[in-house]
């Protein structure tokens, strides 16, 4: 268990009947130990070249933003719907309890630029998959994904291509 882990919070049924949210808010809270993740999920990527880091909405903001500035990279954020200007490119996805859509403007990643994807929870992989279509469209070469949490019961992992590193922190 890392130092951290103690600040993520189990809540039953949130936001519907038989969904366990991880509330990572009070990892947030805490200065040193949300750096410390932050420094756990950029560990595998500092020698990679990366040029930009992906940020899916909303959470994945959070980690992404503070990876891309260690990084000295950009940042790029995928929007949900009708948050961007267009021209965007987008995908759609199935939720645990719903669909949802990501999208992304033309012109935020360079043809073979460097992406590094981050989120954080990796559920049942829809989410990940999505943003890895919209980076695909946008022509990026995509690095590998990094998350904090993974539902290991949700398998979302078997969605994403095996030749993709992904990185995640913790395991629930």
């Amino acid at each position: 268990m890392t130092d951290f882990e103690r600040l993520i919070r189990a809540v039953p049924d949130f936001p519907k009947p038989g969904i366990t949210f991880r509330d990572i808010t009070p990892l947030l809270a805490d200065g040193p130990a949300f750096a410390r993740c932050v420094d756990a999920m950029i560990e595998p990527w500092k020698n990679h070249g990366v040029q930009a880091v992906c940020g899916v909405e909303s959470r994945g903001f959070i980690f992404a933003a503070a990876m891309a500035q260690k990084l000295g990279a950009g940042f790029i954020p995928l929007r949900k719907p009708g948050k961007l200007p267009p021209p965007v490119m987008h995908a759609d996805y199935q939720l645990e309890y719903g669909t949802d859509r990501l999208e992304a403007r033309v012109d935020t990643v360079r043809r073979g630029e460097r992406v590094l994807l981050v989120d954080d929870v990796l559920a049942t992989g829809g989410t990940l998959g999505a943003a890895r279509n919209v980076l695909g469209q946008l022509g990026a070469d995509l690095v590998g994904a990094s998350v904090v949490i993974e539902l290991l019961a949700l398998q979302g992992r078997a969605l994403w291509p095996q030749n993709v590193p992904l990185h995640t922190v913790l395991h629930y």
